[in-house]
């Protein structure tokens, strides 16, 4: 009897475990799908894109469309472009995050929590509302046409400063408190002691900017001229012209552009995770 009763809970116990797997990769081939049809579209001849509706496979294998799509534009140029342009980008947003931060979440000052608040209203300004002001700053400051203008701009959001403060809330001050009695500044003690803490919520900061610069397309479109500056989303858009848009060579840049990102994530995959779950969004 109690074996049989030891049998039923075990039941009652996997059953939930299974269905919850099965659930997860029901999700998971959901997601993946895109990209399947992403690398199969990438493999077809161009007029065969919508000739073949919903099959994966063309009539045949187009490797070259590879060659199309790193001939066709100075695609080279374009994905250099990008990764100094998202890798500054996101180290800078990481660095600003990090600062602030701190500030908002150890320093004292009178309207800390007001100022705090107005700079999170920034959260809800879209881009389109400030990439008019944000260019005529630009423009007279002589940076239409440089990284800068590409860097600079968006590196100091409200985002990663709120996550890394929440994050920062949750930490005991111990650790602070002993490196001060030994004589370390603050600077010092924010670079040896609180950094090293915070290697969860910087990573997943990184992503997030990294991706953002990444796939950032109305900036870049507004403040670049000159194709030699064109980042990944302004060097897709050149496979569309007056003659259509050439979708085989396309997909296959696509394919090859999306790479760095989901690297990034799979290398930084453990931290993402932790910094999700350890209370980055708790704190008080």
């Amino acid at each position: 009897m109690t074996a049989e009763i030891a049998h039923r809970s075990r039941s009652s116990i996997a059953l939930p475990q299974v269905l919850s797997r099965v659930l997860i990769c029901v999700a998971g081939l959901i997601f993946l799908f895109p990209f399947v049809w992403m690398i199969a579209t990438s493999l077809k001849p161009t007029d065969e894109v919508f000739a073949t509706g919903t099959s994966l496979l063309g009539s045949r294998i187009e490797w070259s469309n590879y060659v199309v799509a790193s001939t066709d534009i100075p695609f080279g140029r374009i994905l250099i472009n990008s990764v100094l342009i998202a890798f500054a980008g996101a180290a800078l947003t990481v660095t600003v995050s990090v600062l602030s931060a701190y500030a908002f979440s150890r320093f004292r000052f009178r309207g800390r929590a007001t100022l705090f608040g107005a700079f999170l209203a920034t959260m809800v300004l879209p881009q389109e509302v400030l990439v008019i002001p944000l260019y005529l700053m630009v423009e007279k400051a002589g940076l239409v046409d440089s990284y800068p203008a590409l860097i600079l701009p968006f590196a100091f959001g409200a985002f990663g400063t709120f996550l890394i403060r929440q994050f920062l809330l949750s930490l005991p001050p111990d650790y602070e408190e002993a490196a001060t009695l030994d004589g370390a500044s603050r600077l010092r003690t924010l670079v040896s002691v609180v950094v090293p803490l915070l290697r969860a919520p910087i990573s997943v900061v990184f992503v997030f900017a990294f991706i953002e610069y990444w796939g950032s397309f109305l900036w870049p479109l507004i403040v670049v001229n000159d194709t030699a500056m064109a980042t990944v989303p302004i060097g897709l858009e050149m496979f569309s012209g007056e003659r259509g848009t050439d979708w085989g060579p396309l997909m296959a840049a696509v394919t090859l552009v999306v790479l760095p990102s989901l690297l990034i994530v799979v290398l930084l995959q453990k931290q993402l995770q932790q910094g999700v779950s350890m209370g980055g969004f708790g704190g008080r």
